[in-house]
C-alpha cells in the first residue's frame, strides 16, 4: 500500500471568512482579524494553489462550494471525509455546527463517478453525543503500516478514533500535544506529517516523556527519518504538510510559502533527499481559517474507474 496518492479533492470557496465557531479550539486563527476581502483573496490563493498542483501533475478534483448554507471553512475538506484503497469512504463528526454542513453527498457521488466506492461509512452520529473526530486533521495516518497518530483534543475523541480504527484496520497511537502557551493542539496535522520515508514532527509539543518516546520509537521502528520542527515553526504551519504523488509517481511534499520560509536549510535538505518541495502563498487562508496547505487537500486513495477523465 502506498503512503501517498496522486489524486486529491479540493473545495473552491464562495463565502470564505473567519469562522467564529472554531475560535475556541483553533489557536491559529487570528481572533481580532476583520478582513472584508478574505473571500476575494482566498479565491485567488486557492486557484493559484490548484494551478501549482496541476503544474506538478497532481490529479485535482475541484468542487465548487455552494453559497447556501454558509460554510466559512469549506475550503478544508480533509476534516470531513477520508478514503481507503479498498473502496471505503468515511464521513466524520465535526465539532463546530456550521462545519457539519460541509458534508455533502453530492461530493461523495462525484467521487463515485470517478473512482470505485464500495462502502460509505458515516460516523457523524457521534455528534449527538458530543464526540468528534475530524478525519485526517485529527489523525495523521501512516497508511503503509496502518497506524493512526492522534493527539487527543476536543476535536479528537478516543471512542470515535477506536471505532474508525476497528473498521479500517488501523492501530491508534495517541498522545497529548500542547502549543507554546500550553494550550491543547487541536489537530494532529498541524504538528506532524507522515511521508513514505520520513516524518516531520514537533516532538517538543508532546510534553509527557513516555508519550514522546512511544511516538518517536514508532516512527523509527517503521523506518521513518525524523525531521524535527519547533513550536515556533508549527506556528508558521511548518507541520501542516502533505506528501502527494505526481501522475508519473514522483513524490512531492506540499506546503505553504509561510511554512517553507519557516524551515531551516538543513530541514529543507533532509526533505529534498526524498521529495520535491512544492509550496504556494496561502496567507489569507491561514490567518482567517487557521489551516494551511494540508488542510485544503482531501486525499483520494480510491481506485480510478476505467475511462474516468483526469483533471490535471
Amino acid at each position: 500500500m502506498q503512503q501517498s496518492t496522486a489524486h486529491v479533492l479540493m473545495v473552491r470557496p464562495v463565502r470564505f471568512c473567519l469562522n467564529t465557531q472554531t475560535l475556541v479550539s483553533n489557536a491559529f486563527q487570528e481572533e481580532q482579524l476583520i478582513d472584508s476581502s478574505a473571500q476575494e483573496h482566498a479565491l485567488q490563493e486557492f486557484d493559484q494553489f490548484v494551478a501549482i498542483l496541476k503544474g506538478n501533475h497532481v490529479d485535482v478534483t475541484v468542487v465548487e462550494d455552494t453559497f447556501e448554507p454558509h460554510k466559512p471553512d469549506s475550503i478544508f475538506p480533509n476534516n470531513w471525509i477520508a478514503t481507503q484503497v479498498n473502496g471505503n469512504v468515511y464521513l466524520f463528526p465535526m465539532e463546530a455546527p456550521n462545519r457539519r454542513l460541509e458534508r455533502r453527498m453530492d461530493v461523495v457521488n462525484l467521487l463515485k463517478s470517478r473512482f470505485r466506492v464500495e462502502r460509505v461509512i458515516d460516523l457523524s452520529h457521534y455528534e449527538s453525543k458530543g464526540k468528534f473526530l475530524e478525519s485526517t486533521g485529527s489523525m495523521v495516518l501512516d497508511r503503509q503500516n496502518k497506524l493512526a497518530y492522534t493527539c487527543l483534543s476536543t476535536r479528537s475523541d478516543l471512542e470515535v478514533l477506536n471505532e474508525f480504527c476497528s473498521i479500517s484496520g488501523f492501530t491508534p497511537i495517541t498522545f497529548e500535544a500542547y502549543d507554546g502557551n500550553s494550550v491543547f493542539i487541536y489537530h494532529t496535522n498541524v504538528m506532524m506529517c507522515i511521508a513514505e520515508r520520513f516524518a516531520v514532527i514537533c516532538l517538543e509539543a508532546i510534553k509527557e516523556d513516555r508519550q514522546r518516546l512511544i511516538v518517536s520509537q514508532s516512527l523509527v521502528n517503521t523506518g521513518k527519518e525524523i525531521i524535527e520542527i519547533s513550536l515556533e515553526q508549527v506556528n508558521s504551519f511548518a507541520g501542516n504538510m502533505l506528501e502527494v504523488r505526481a501522475i508519473n509517481g514522483s513524490k512531492l511534499l506540499v506546503m505553504s510559502d509561510q511554512a517553507y520560509s519557516a524551515l531551516k536549510s538543513e530541514q529543507i535538505l533532509s526533505i529534498e533527499k526524498y521529495n520535491k518541495i512544492v509550496h504556494a502563498p496561502l496567507f489569507t487562508i491561514e490567518s482567517n481559517g487557521g489551516g494551511s496547505a494540508r488542510c485544503m487537500l482531501a486525499e483520494i486513495h480510491l481506485q480510478k474507474n476505467t475511462g474516468a477523465i483526469s483533471n490535471f
